[in-house]
């Protein structure tokens, strides 16, 4: 009977080892709302190459942070810009500093066919509403405010702005027409999601600071993180980026 229980123990450890061996490594990835469509591509590229598992995790970045800061399990954080990360590693809640793996670029953008796009056309009576991301928690917002203030007419269009809390509120705005016209980031209008959806116009880049898109692994004790971290900054991942109109950082 001792023998009986003995085996039965060495092959239940057996198969409990077996299936912790075949449990596949998985990573929780807070991305900022305007890179979320080239992360889920860079997320695919890695798990088809590592078989690890990414849960890509959307929201502002100023939300995303707090979320951090309250413990949220994220393993890495895909910021819009150096701020917020660099806020995370001067907490002691990261590992290692903060990288820049791209620069963002902003765009104006309608859906609706008889909108003129162009700063002036923001003053005209058919425009009753902007959309734009929320500039204390979005940096594509902070840019968009940059370039619509020195405006000398800009008294005049302040009362039309509608804020997004992240790009992805301030792209259903435009989507659904809510707001006549709106600013997104170009990697936006570029996804396969939205390509094909109205027209946009490039902003000048010289017109707001550039918005340098930051990484940092959190301190979660997940060895994969670092992978993820590194994969950023690979050939695979930086042809990915750039087809969503990133500059990509050497």
């Amino acid at each position: 009977m001792r023998i009986l229980l003995l085996l039965l123990i060495s092959i239940f450890a057996s198969c409990s080892n077996e299936n912790s061996g075949n449990k596949k490594e998985q990573l929780k990835v807070a991305t900022a709302a305007n890179m979320q469509f080239a992360i889920k591509e860079i997320a695919r590229e890695f798990s088809s190459k590592t078989t690890i598992d990414c849960d890509i995790i959307v929201g502002s970045s100023g939300k995303l942070t707090a979320q951090i800061e309250e413990g949220a399990p994220y393993d890495v954080f895909i910021s819009a810009n150096m701020m917020y990360p660099q806020r995370l590693v001067d907490n002691n809640l990261t590992i290692g500093k903060t990288k820049v793996y791209a620069h963002g670029k902003l765009v104006m953008w309608t859906i609706k066919e008889d909108v003129e796009l162009g700063f002036d056309a923001l003053k005209c009576s058919s425009i009753k509403h902007i959309a734009v991301a929320n500039p204390e928690t979005a940096p594509y917002g902070k840019a968009a405010l940059e370039v619509l203030k020195p405006l000398p007419y800009f008294n005049q269009i302040e009362h039309k702005f509608v804020y997004g809390e992240s790009i992805s509120q301030t792209n259903q705005f435009i989507v659904t027409t809510s707001a006549e016209v709106g600013f997104t980031a170009l990697s936006v209008v570029l996804s396969p999601e939205m390509k094909d959806k109205g027209r946009w116009v490039r902003v000048d880049s010289t017109l707001y600071s550039p918005i340098k898109q930051g990484a940092v692994i959190i301190d979660t004790k997940n060895t994969a993180s670092k992978k993820f971290f590194d994969f950023l900054s690979s050939p695979e991942a930086r042809k990915i980026l750039e087809s969503y109109g990133y500059e990509v950082i050497n």
